[in-house]
């Protein structure tokens, strides 16, 4: 059984966030701060549409159905970290956050379609996979940039955890 680590998404979450708290009474979540630089301007704007999105999706009004309101509130959450680890996949570099980006979208994808089986709901249909800038393009591999689709090699040490030290006894 494949064992889930749910603080993959925390960790992504929080990396795409960590800009935003300082900008949140102006809810731009980072999008428009004077230390942006012209080449991560693209992400900051993806991740904050992202996240407003995201946040705008999770206000549901009560229905008296526990499972219903929770799945409704989930879903686009699961979906929102989807969308920023795409967003990340597109402009992020450091190789263990794409791994990490891309199981995040994996996962979260995974998570919302046992929500939506557990409710009898309608899985949505297949697609191709969430890394393409947009709709139109899902059908043109060639309008992609260069390594946009294929993530960068990641060799044994890269992904290597540091040795832990050996317990004093």
């Amino acid at each position: 059984m494949r064992q889930r680590h749910p603080s993959r998404v925390g960790v992504l979450l929080a990396l795409c966030l960590a800009g935003s708290a300082a900008e949140a009474g102006d809810h731009s979540h980072g999008a428009a701060t004077p230390s942006t630089t012209g080449a991560e301007s693209p992400f900051l704007a993806e991740n904050a549409a992202a996240m407003d999105k995201m946040m705008a999706e999770m206000e549901v009004t009560p229905t008296g159905d526990i499972d219903a309101d929770f799945t409704a509130m989930m879903i686009p959450h699961h979906q929102g970290a989807i969308d920023m680890a795409v967003a990340y996949l597109r402009y992020g570099q450091n190789p263990q956050l794409r791994r990490l980006a891309q199981e995040i979208v994996i996962e979260q994808q995974q998570e919302i379609a046992a929500m939506r089986l557990a409710l009898g709901q309608p899985l949505p249909p297949s697609a191709p996979a969430p890394t393409l800038p947009e709709a139109g393009a899902a059908h043109d591999p060639s309008a992609m940039p260069q390594n946009t689709l294929s993530p960068r090699p990641i060799s044994a040490s890269t992904m290597a955890m540091p040795a832990l030290p050996t317990p004093v006894k």
